[in-house]
């Protein structure tokens, strides 16, 4: 069971301010978020495409819908259940699916500590910014694995600390000056405006708003989530893998793993490269917090329920039989080789990647292999593994 004074404060503010609070719009979200993409998703932890893509899916804490509204546009053969413990944002989330033709849904009032009380399991669980406001979140996460069945993947966001600490002496601020208001999610955003508003210019809390946030913060909503929430817990990256130790499952890496890239950071010097490969891999990614915590404010990653298989197409004869097709979540490929990856940044390809991913284009239905599209083009296998490393086309055993 959750602590029910957690619980109902939670649910409080999100009847009062439903999050996020992106409008409701009569046609399909625009974009793409990969994360939410079963097929990027999978290929992004395993190296290749799914075996199946009718699968189940789960939006642990799913909110006013936004997640659950591309959960069921991005992925046409799933079915969809999405929980909330806000009766308030799951009116909107409800009404938000019916108007963009998400009808492959099903909506529970159920906190993630019931989601044991849900039919069966589920291939993709995604869990965005909710178990960091539980008053467990130990006891939430494994709550989660278990309805993660088999070889699935269970995708997490949570808050890191040293990115957010000007948020957090906010938050206590706000709470000081509400005194026994403390709870009135209303007055707390007309608090922390006012803070805000009459802070000196030079403060670093005033300085930190409106050059990292003040954009989002618009509205009373994001302003509400951020400085006035009734419970929130930061993690470091010790802290961090306790709880994914916890899971019992795989970590299967971050969804940005360039930022967790020490070269970024201290590659001009080879010394301390070579200093950092006696770390373990929990020492670097703790390396790289420590000198760049401007850059880590959440934690945002993919684990998996064994049995998870992985390929790494190093050798020629398996990339030779691989089924390729082009990833759902690149952008403009078809009109030039100057094109967004699965992450809207420009995809680094040649000419020649780029004319076997136009001869990728219908092979879903010609299901030809990588041996046999390389007869008909002037392509590389080099090529191909480029174009496989940047996520730009999916690999499926023959």
């Amino acid at each position: 069971m959750s602590d029910p004074i957690v619980s109902d404060a939670v649910a409080k503010l999100y009847n009062t301010y439903p999050f996020p609070p992106e409008p409701i719009l009569d046609e399909p979200p625009p974009g793409y978020n990969w994360r939410w993409n079963w097929l990027a998703a999978y290929n992004f932890c395993t190296g290749q495409k799914p075996a199946k893509a009718n699968i189940r899916i789960l939006d642990a804490g799913c909110g006013s819908g936004v997640s659950t509204e591309y959960l069921v546009h991005l992925n046409p053969e799933a079915s969809v259940v999405g929980i909330d413990l806000s009766a308030g944002t799951l009116a909107v989330a409800t009404e938000r699916c019916r108007r963009s033709g998400a009808n492959r849904v099903e909506f529970r009032h159920l906190s993630l500590f019931d989601a044991d009380q849900l039919e069966g399991e589920f291939d993709l669980i995604n869990s965005v910014g909710v178990l960091h406001h539980t008053a467990d979140p130990i006891r939430g996460i494994q709550a989660l694995a278990n309805k993660l069945a088999p070889g699935g993947l269970l995708h997490i966001f949570v808050y890191g600390e040293l990115g957010r600490w000007e948020i957090s002496l906010m938050q206590e601020a706000i709470a000081l000056l509400q005194g026994d208001r403390h709870g009135d999610y209303t007055d707390g955003v007309a608090v922390g405006r006012q803070l805000f508003a009459n802070l000196p210019e030079t403060n670093c809390l005033r300085r930190r708003e409106q050059d990292r946030w003040s954009w989002e913060n618009q509205q009373d909503a994001c302003f509400a989530d951020m400085y006035v929430h009734p419970h929130e817990i930061d993690y470091n990256v010790n802290s961090l893998f306790e709880l994914i130790n916890a899971s019992g499952l795989e970590f299967l890496g971050f969804s940005n793993p360039q930022v967790w890239d020490l070269n970024r950071l201290i590659g001009k010097a080879p010394e301390l490269i070579e200093r950092s490969q006696n770390l373990t891999e929990l020492q670097r990614y703790r390396l790289v917090e420590l000198l760049d915590p401007q850059a880590i404010t959440h934690y945002e990653f993919f684990l998996g329920k064994k049995p998870i298989v992985k390929q790494d197409w190093q050798e020629d004869r398996v990339l030779l039989a691989a089924v390729p097709e082009p990833s759902p979540c690149i952008y403009g490929w078809q009109e030039s080789p100057q094109f967004f990856d699965y992450n809207y940044q420009i995809a680094k390809i040649s000419d020649s990647g780029w004319k076997f991913l136009l001869a990728c284009s219908d092979n879903q239905d010609k299901k030809q292999t990588v041996a046999q599209i390389l007869q008909t083009t002037d392509v590389s296998l080099e090529d191909v593994r480029s174009l496989q490393k940047q996520q730009v086309i999916l690999l499926a055993p023959n």
